[in-house]
């Protein structure tokens, strides 16, 4: 640990009398030192310790005193840490296992993370992250020994959130039922418009820490001198315009869960910062002289691919090795089959009773084609076009004609043929041959142009397509018009 160990008054609550004793927990470390080091920090605390040095000694007190929580050194003399963990986890399931590992093995900690770990610790850390992971675990599994005798009959949360009967979304809702369960942090991807902010809530909501608060944050919409203050706050005078203390996204979500939309687009520096919080689960806010002790689980997301983001040198490998440990990536429209009939007739319902309208449907037709259209925007890009529907029409049947136009005329336009390799889309000239005799600056704005083109328009889009930042393009643009 990095912090002297200090005894401290037990926290815990003493049993009355004719109370169960609460079972204790269980520590595999077979370093004496450290054996004494965190049995102690867990005895002040006001727990019970059943420590064992080998991974045999380590079953065979798991078996015998059936503890709720087993904090696990994965390195072990005898045995492979993981398997010891995965042979408990097969004896007990609802055992809540936190694995302890060093610095150089955090990949084989996430890997313990996707077999069913509950929480992983990288030494050194410091006491107050040791018991909060402990407390957390704690927690974490008494709403399952409380639950219901029939808990699978009743409709989890997320059918609620997500709609459509898809195999790709079959297995979407099972992982994420996987994932809930635990603290682990789930990193989720997809192109924009598929859901990750509904997934990040279904993780939260079929949590234990569903009563918590739900704070989501974009990353990539708050200008990066203000994203500090706004993860982990600030006091009154910090900075020019700081004229009251604000908590931050990571304080507000304490007990709850914090989700970092776009998190490949948080600068460097902050990536630092974020990281410390990570293992130390503590935050200060700017101008802050000490720091505060939170609670808080992490769900991330990103359209972009992360290991591209590492190698490009974007992203902080360290960072993204703490945050995937449970990937989650949102199927595109265009993979799920007839799911997009399914959303388009809950949202044509849903808008109807919204705008006061009444229709009977989608017409054959309309639902042919929008089982053919590739959705480049995704679920998002189906509600426009059903919320311009009900708009713009008094009711009825909804038939091509009510369709908004540029849905029409891309359908006309496909199946389109394949660009010729040395075709550039959007181009006056669209061959390379044909660039040639064109200045540096005009083959740019070509480029540029044809890029956002082929993106819809969308300017953040094709910036992350030329890996520049959005604002290098609207100031491209804007010099292009006066010229």
């Amino acid at each position: 640990m990095t912090q002297p160990v200090r005894p401290t008054a037990p926290r815990g609550r003493e049993p009355q009398e004719g109370e169960a004793q609460p079972r204790p927990i269980l520590l595999i470390e077979d370093t004496p030192s450290l054996q004494m080091v965190y049995r102690s920090v867990l005895a002040s605390a006001g727990h019970r310790v059943s420590v064992a040095g080998t991974a045999a000694e380590g079953l065979a007190r798991f078996q015998e005193v059936q503890p709720a929580v087993v904090l696990l050194d994965l390195m072990l003399p005898d045995r492979d840490g993981l398997e010891l963990m995965q042979d408990m986890l097969t004896q007990r399931p609802e055992t809540a296992v936190i694995v302890i590992t060093a610095n150089g093995s955090i990949n084989k900690a996430v890997e313990a993370m996707r077999a069913g770990a509950h929480e992983f610790l990288v030494k050194p850390f410091d006491e107050q992250r040791f018991l909060g992971a402990v407390e957390n675990a704690s927690g974490s599994r008494a709403p399952r020994r409380r639950a219901a005798p029939e808990p699978e009959k009743a409709a989890p949360p997320m059918a609620k959130a997500f709609l459509g009967s898809s195999e790709p979304m079959a297995r979407i809702q099972a992982k994420i039922g996987s994932a809930a369960r635990s603290m682990a942090t789930v990193f989720i991807t997809g192109e924009s418009g598929t859901g990750k902010e509904l997934c990040a809530l279904a993780v939260h909501d079929n949590s234990a820490r569903a009563a918590g608060p739900f704070i989501a944050l974009n990353c990539g919409a708050i200008p990066q001198d203000l994203l500090e203050s706004e993860v982990f706050g600030h006091v009154k005078g910090s900075f020019t315009g700081a004229i009251a203390d604000k908590p931050g996204a990571a304080a507000a979500a304490d007990n709850g869960t914090l989700f970092l939309d776009e998190i490949c687009e948080m600068a460097p520096a902050l990536q630092t910062k974020l990281l410390r919080f990570l293992q130390t689960s503590t935050v200060q806010p700017v101008g802050a002289t000490r720091p505060r002790k939170v609670n808080v689980r992490i769900v991330c997301a990103t359209n972009r691919d992360p290991l591209e983001a590492v190698r490009r040198g974007h992203f902080r490998e360290d960072l993204y090795y703490r945050l995937y440990v449970v990937p989650i990536h949102m199927p595109p429209l265009r993979e799920r089959g007839n799911d997009v009939i399914e959303i388009a007739e809950a949202a044509l319902e849903r808008f109807s009773i919204e705008e006061g309208r009444v229709f009977d449907g989608l017409d054959p037709e309309v639902q042919a084609l929008f089982r053919r259209h590739p959705w480049p925007g995704n679920v998002r890009q189906v509600l426009n076009v059903i919320r311009n529907v009900v708009v713009l029409n008094e009711g009825g049947m909804v038939t091509l004609d009510m369709l908004p136009d540029d849905l029409a005329d891309a359908d006309a336009a496909s199946p389109s043929a394949p660009a010729a390799p040395n075709q550039l889309p959007g181009a006056a000239d669209p061959t390379l041959d044909g660039l040639i005799g064109r200045t540096l600056a005009e083959i740019e704005q070509l480029v540029i142009e044809a890029t956002i083109e082929r993106h819809g328009g969308s300017v953040p889009k094709a910036a992350r397509v030329l890996d520049v930042s959005p604002s290098t393009l609207y100031r491209k643009r804007e010099g292009w018009t006066k010229e």
